[in-house]
């Protein structure tokens, strides 16, 4: 630190640059005043709690309006569909382990959707006609009182999107899981697997159903 005089007033260098003025006459007015003076002292500033706020609400926005056009839609609609088919063979297996009877998923000729019903050894061998109204349907767990039909054509969110082909238990378009929750092709004879392709404008997806376990297994064509 070192002192200097200036005028009546004695300066003060400290080792850190900065100056300041003791008693005396201050060097700008000429009078005679107690200064205390500080030059070249900077003050950080940071930022507020509602800057930061405003700065990630911002960003929030922008993702959430720029991530819909990066990502491919029709590439998450078709994966969408082939995770809901898989939960409906997983729910018709374990609906029939649980209630010791048939449940059988019927897939459209059309490619447009399947349903859920129930059949009895009466009935096992009955060709399917989607014009009857008849069927002993399940009940859809996500909608009360309706019965358990997957139409992809209703509204647009899977439009584009169709279950292709389906080739199961040696040709047919249904699968039936017995009480032990297996696959059966006829009462008492154990299914044979089969596959079930969903195609969409960004790509097709192979559905795999194993031999009487009715295990499953996802392929990207």
């Amino acid at each position: 630190m070192k002192l200097h005089a200036v005028g009546n007033a004695m300066v003060k260098v400290t080792n850190f640059g900065e100056i300041e003025f003791g008693r005396g006459t201050s060097p700008s007015s000429g009078s005679s005043r107690p200064v205390g003076t500080r030059l070249g002292t900077v003050v950080a500033r940071g930022y507020t709690l509602i800057e930061l706020i405003l700065v990630m609400g911002i960003l929030a926005l922008a993702a959430a309006l720029l991530v819909p056009h990066l990502v491919d839609r029709d590439s998450l609609a078709v994966q969408s569909v082939v995770r809901l088919i898989i939960a409906d063979l997983s729910f018709a297996q374990s609906d029939a382990l649980a209630n010791q009877e048939y449940r059988r998923i019927q897939f459209y000729a059309d490619g447009r959707g399947y349903c859920l019903y129930r059949v009895t050894d009466a009935d096992f061998a009955a060709p399917f006609d989607p014009n009857l109204v008849d069927y002993d349907y399940l009940l859809d767990p996500l909608h009360a009182q309706r019965d358990y039909i997957v139409d992809f054509t209703e509204g647009s969110r899977f439009e584009g999107i169709s279950i292709s082909a389906v080739n199961i238990d040696g040709g047919t378009r249904q699968i039936t899981y017995d009480a032990l929750g297996g696959t059966v092709v006829a009462v008492g004879t154990p299914g044979i697997g089969g596959q079930i392709t969903v195609s969409s404008p960004s790509g097709d997806y192979r559905i795999d159903i194993a031999p009487f376990t009715g295990k499953l297994t996802v392929i990207k064509l």
